[in-house]
């Protein structure tokens, strides 16, 4: 018996799901989803167990599936298709568009993919999205729209018009921007305008109005050529053509501004240690602790090349116990200046304002920085030790190596981003751990290195 007419906790919009989804009432349980906001519709789904959130979606008609699906982060509708069966999989990216339903089934084990696109009715339209779904995301194959406006060589002027007038709402649906003129095979040989078109003609030959060899993009172009493209002039749209010229997508400025965001949120995870991917915590425990451990594991082995050099001094710790005090507060400090130097460099990396190979513009210009800010932070650091402890030769130890390891840690901050970069090695990932051990073993070095050398002055 449906309880859809029962009142939903707005604060905890999952739980009468929960409950009816327990008590075997998933048809209940679908009313209950329908009546709730988009952004209660995430939230609740997030709440609930894997196999909870398949039962719901298997409830519901294909159509209504795909739009929740279509609204939430594609890891997690993923990880649902993942869940149901593979016949109902397939109904739901029916109903999907199909550059999202690409983008799903590539988020997907290949195995789960795959029998889902075998339960698929239309055969070309299985083609059609396997071969995209092969494409990475970040590609011009993997960002394109396949559906765009196209007539052949041979039509006249007033055909298009006439065609777009009769098709109006499918057209609509496109957002047609240009209307691209093709060949019997299909390949690319012009662009049309719709202001062109409206003041031309309707005897003229779409030849004589089109763009001959407009500019585009191939399949395979990667994120950076694209965005590159598109900065370079102010398209709202590009034609996407594969290898041999065929006409097969439509590539828009909007979709490759929504890659770079997804870029910048991709770099932020791999700064955090997120690895493999977008990280919910809905997602099954096993894979969620594989992807932090990947990270934290071999900062392990970072950390003890750090500690290292601590048991180098131990003598010099033992007679200055204060330096104990001070250690970790030079380490953190000339990390957060080196920290900044990298957030730096991979932003500009990514917007293309700086190339790999540019070592001593980073030198000059994150240098003379860390000089400034290293005698600031220096300056105050050392004259809080030297104060505290009544001894000057104990503020000029700690104030020198701060000073010293916030030059060191600007200058590998913004410098092991764009090294890494030409090692085709993702900066964001591994800038992070090896700036990291470098400013810890570097200050543990300068502080123990530098109280050793005035070891009778600081007793």
């Amino acid at each position: 018996m449906s309880t859809s007419n029962t009142p939903i906790d707005s604060d905890r919009p999952w739980a009468e799901l929960h409950d009816l989804i327990e008590a075997s009432d998933a048809a209940g349980a679908a009313e209950v989803l329908a009546d709730l906001s988009v952004e209660d519709q995430k939230l609740a789904l997030a709440h609930l167990a894997g196999g909870e959130q398949a039962i719901l979606m298997e409830s519901l008609l294909a159509e209504e599936a795909a739009g929740i699906l279509e609204n939430i982060p594609e890891a997690q509708a993923a990880d649902i298709l993942e869940d149901l069966p593979s016949e109902a999989a397939a109904d739901i990216i029916e109903e999907l568009p199909g550059s999202v339903g690409a983008d799903l089934l590539r988020e997907m084990h290949t195995e789960d993919s795959d029998a889902v696109l075998a339960e698929l009715d239309d055969r070309d339209e299985a083609a059609k999205l396997r071969e995209r779904s092969e494409y990475a995301w970040d590609t011009a194959g993997g960002l394109m729209r396949a559906s765009f406006a196209s007539f052949a060589e041979t039509a006249t002027v007033g055909d298009v018009l006439k065609d777009l007038g009769e098709n109006a709402e499918r057209y609509a649906d496109m957002d047609v921007q240009y209307v691209y003129v093709t060949s019997v095979d299909g390949n690319l040989r012009g662009v049309l305008r719709l202001r062109d078109l409206v003041l031309s003609k309707r005897a003229n030959p779409v030849t004589s109005v089109m763009i001959a060899e407009p500019v585009c993009v191939l399949v395979s172009d990667n994120f950076d050529s694209l965005r590159g493209t598109f900065e370079e002039k102010g398209y709202i749209g590009l034609p996407v053509v594969n290898e041999s010229g065929r006409l097969v997508g439509v590539i828009t400025r909007q979709e490759v501004r929504e890659a770079t965001a997804e870029h910048q949120t991709e770099d932020y995870l791999h700064s955090a240690g997120i690895l493999g991917g977008e990280e919910l915590r809905s997602m099954p425990m096993a894979a969620r602790c594989g992807r932090r451990l990947a990270w934290l594991g071999p900062n392990i082995i970072l950390n003890l090349v750090a500690a290292s050099v601590i048991a180098m001094y131990e003598d010099t710790l033992q007679a200055v116990i204060a330096l104990a005090v001070f250690l970790p507060i030079v380490s953190d400090m000339s990390g957060c200046s080196g920290n900044q130097a990298v957030a730096v460099s991979i932003r500009e990396l990514t917007l293309g304002l700086i190339r790999p190979t540019e070592y001593l513009r980073i030198v000059w210009k994150e240098g003379i920085l860390g000089v400034f800010n290293g005698f600031v932070l220096g300056c105050l650091l050392g004259t809080i030790a030297g104060v505290w402890k009544d001894n000057v030769w104990l503020g000029l130890v700690i104030g020198g190596a701060l000073f010293l390891n916030t030059v060191l840690s600007v200058l590998l901050g913004g410098m092991v981003p764009l090294f890494l970069k030409r090692l085709k090695v993702d900066p964001a990932l591994a800038s992070g751990p090896i700036l990291t051990t470098c400013t810890d073993m570097c200050g543990f070095f300068l502080v123990l290195n530098l109280a050793s050398a005035v070891l009778s002055k600081l007793n």
